[in-house]
This record gives structure tokens, sequence and C-alpha cells, in this order.
């Protein structure tokens, strides 16, 4: 028989009430074990972006849900990522993380370890100082991530700069999407929870390994830093010494790379996810009324252990992901499994504005998009993108990586391949 949809219990008042279960965060009996506190949110009404709201109220204890067990040898980290997406993190960790950590371990959440972050380096020099040394020792970690992709892809590079020991024990992570379109969460989560997170702070939260990927790049490229008024050094690896970034998510290049690049600024920000549908309009109806640019590179596949040429020169979408859903309702790869390891090519050709806004509208259809014939879809090992100096202005030579935007230089490439080592876990379903 299936589980009911609502959570039926009866308040101090002895009145029934219920929840939809998939705002349910908790129950935890109260020490007195006639008593139970239960926890769940209230969604903002109309606004599916806006972070919900946390109720805890006193219910009548039920025998079916014993006191937590808070003795998990975990030490506990949490990242406050002040500048993530809309800058409602803080906020969320006050409100909401703050109280619920607070009534699900009374007698441990003082020891757990908060870290607001101060500017774009701090959840990697946080992961490169402090977690990497511990994980390396074998040390157990849970990490509690308000942020966004880039929190996790910080993570990941972080754990992979230097070479691990054999007592290397990954940590786990525990997402709260706090970014802008939070790609990650929504592909592990679909359809299956409200609570933003929350209830995976429960001690029986299941770990999963976490699939990546690495992009090896030419000498010439650098990552774009500061909205693009600057250039930074990329990773390099520290045995063959090649610019390397590690991701999760997606790597991309043409109109998807550049729409998450020109709208990564503080102004284009404050709009949240439609940030993208208006850097999206912008590209593909140019002010001067010239059709939106034809991207022009050697594209190649890697399926197995040989690669193959894309028979095209040109081209206006081409991405690679590990995950089903780019936004919440934006399925780029409904082929895509919650965490199985798998990578998809998503491709199609230079077109007018309207028919790659059709295009990209069927992806909010829950990924019909894969099944118009102007688009290329199949499973890959990696992807090899070579410009040989077809492209002369540099914005059409920008690469994304997990929402990070490199630059690479008009004769160079981006090699991207499936990664077998296994770094962090990432708790879910």
């Amino acid at each position: 028989m299936a589980e009911s949809t609502t959570f039926m219990f009866k308040d101090e008042h002895n009145q029934e009430q219920g929840i939809d279960r998939k705002n349910l965060v908790a129950v935890v009996q109260n020490a007195d074990g006639a008593t139970s506190i239960i926890i769940h949110i209230e969604p903002t009404e109309g606004h599916d972006a806006e972070p919900p709201k946390v109720k805890i109220i006193k219910a009548q204890a039920d025998p079916a849900y014993p006191r937590l067990d808070i003795t998990s040898g975990r030490e506990t980290h949490i990242i406050v990522s002040t500048g993530s997406g809309t800058g409602k993190a803080d906020t969320f960790f006050k409100q909401a993380v703050k109280p619920v950590l607070e009534n699900l371990f009374p007698a441990s959440h003082n020891s757990f370890q908060i870290h607001h972050t101060t500017s774009e380096s701090s959840i990697l020099d946080l992961t490169s100082n402090t977690f990497f040394p511990k994980a390396n020792s074998g040390s157990l970690i849970r990490i509690i991530l308000l942020s966004g992709d880039g929190g996790v892809i910080d993570l990941v590079n972080g754990l992979l700069s230097k070479p691990a020991s054999k007592e290397y024990a990954p940590p786990q992570v525990i997402l709260l999407p706090l970014g802008t379109a939070n790609a990650l969460y929504h592909s592990i989560n679909a359809g299956t929870d409200n609570t933003w997170g929350l209830r995976f702070l429960a001690e029986d939260a299941k770990s999963h390994s976490l699939p990546i990927f690495t992009a090896v790049f030419s000498p010439g490229a650098y990552l774009l830093v500061d909205e693009a008024r600057r250039e930074e050094e990329l990773p390099k690896d520290p045995e063959s010494g090649r610019k390397i970034l590690h991701g999760a998510v997606v790597g991309s290049w043409g109109m998807h790379a550049s729409l998450v690049a020109d709208s990564d600024t503080a102004e284009y920000r404050k709009f949240g996810i439609e940030r993208f549908k208006m850097a999206a309009n912008d590209a593909l109806y140019p002010a001067d009324g010239s059709p939106p640019h034809a991207y022009k590179a050697k594209v190649s596949v890697l399926k197995g252990d040989s690669w193959k040429q894309l028979p095209e020169l040109e081209h206006m979408y081409v991405l690679a992901t590990m995950t089903s859903n780019l936004e919440k309702l934006f399925t780029i790869s409904p082929a895509s499994k919650p965490l199985d390891g798998s990578l998809h090519l998503v491709r199609f050709g230079p077109t007018n504005g309207n028919e790659a806004m059709r295009l990209m509208g069927l992806a909010y259809q829950g990924g019909k998009h894969v099944e118009d014939p102007a688009v290329l879809y199949e499973a890959i090992d990696g992807l090899r993108i070579e410009f040989e100096g077809r492209e002369e202005n540099a914005r059409w030579r920008r690469i994304c990586i997990d929402g990070k935007i490199i630059r690479v230089e008009e004769d160079g490439w981006v090699e991207l391949k499936k990664e077998p080592r296994h770094v962090l876990d990432v708790a879910g379903n």
C-alpha cells in the first residue's frame, strides 16, 4: 500500500492535523517521551524561488518517530555563501537552518563550526586549508552548504588540489540550494522534496558518491573573475602541470556559456533565475537586427576510447552535462538519472532567435527538446572543442564549467572527460 502524501498527527490540543510529506523536515520525540516536535516548511506562495519559512510545532508523541541519534562521529561544518544567488543565504541560515539544528541536535549543535564567505575564493581556501587535511587523515566530515553549484565545484576542486592518501575519507555535503539555478540539487531531488535540503540534516541522510568530470585547458586559458574585469590562473594538475578545472554539473561553449557569463553581474543577479532569460533575449535578438552569432570550432566527442569529430564547424549550443536539470524546471538531459555518473551531449547548430527560443522552451516541457531532429543528444565519455583560430573575438571563446567562465586563446582548446576519482559524497534520497 502506498504511503499517504499527507502526514497526520495530533497537536498538543488533541486536534488532528495534516502536513504534506514533501514539506516535512523531521519529527523528533521530546526527552519527556510524551510530546514530539514537528518541523516543517511553509512554502512562499507564488514565489517558488524564495526560501521557505520553517515552522516548529509541538505535538503528541508518536512511538513510530523515536528521538534521533545525535552521535554520528562526524565533525560538522556549515558554510554560508553570502554572495550566492540573490544573497539570501545568511537570512535562511538564521531563520531556518539554525532553529532546525537546535531542535534536531540540542546537545551538539553548539559544536558545529560556522563559516561565512567573504570573497569568491572563501570556499576554495577553506577546503584546501581545512577540509582536505582532515579528510586526507581519515577524519569524517559533514559540510552543510548554503550555496549554489559554484560552492560544490569549489569543494571538489579544493579536495582534488593535492594527492590523496590511502586514508582519505570523502566528506559528506548536504546541499541547501541558495544559488541561482541549483542544478545539482534539483537533479538529485527533482519533485521529491520541498524542504530545500533541510530534511537531509537528520542523521539518517543517505550518502551517494558525487560523479565529477575534469576539464583540461590549453596553455593560454584563464579564469575570468570580478564580472570578467580580471583574469586569474587556473589550477594546475599536480602531476602533469596542465591547466584544469573539475566540475559536477556542466561544461559548455556557445550560447549556454555566453548566457551564464553575460548574466553574471550584480545587476543581473538581482533578478534571480530570470537573469538567464534576460541574457538570452539580448543574445538571440541583437539590437542591430543581425542574427545570433554562429560559434565556430571543431567539436569532437569521446565514446569509449575513440574520439569522433562532428561534421559541423559552426554551432549555437554545445553542452555536456552530468545532471538532468540545469534549473528546477529546465530538464536539459531527461535520460540522466540522479548521480548515475553518465555524461550527455546536447548540441544544435546556428539558427535564428525564434527557433533557438523554441528549442530551449521545449526543455521546460520535461526535456522534449531532445526529441527534436535539430538537436543532437547522446551519451558520451568526453568532449573536445578546438578553436584553431576560427574565432578572433575572445567573447566567443568563453567556456562554462559549473558556472565558472574560462576564456581560451585563439588557437586554444578544452577537453572534458569523466573523472573516476571519488572525493565527495552528497546527501540525497
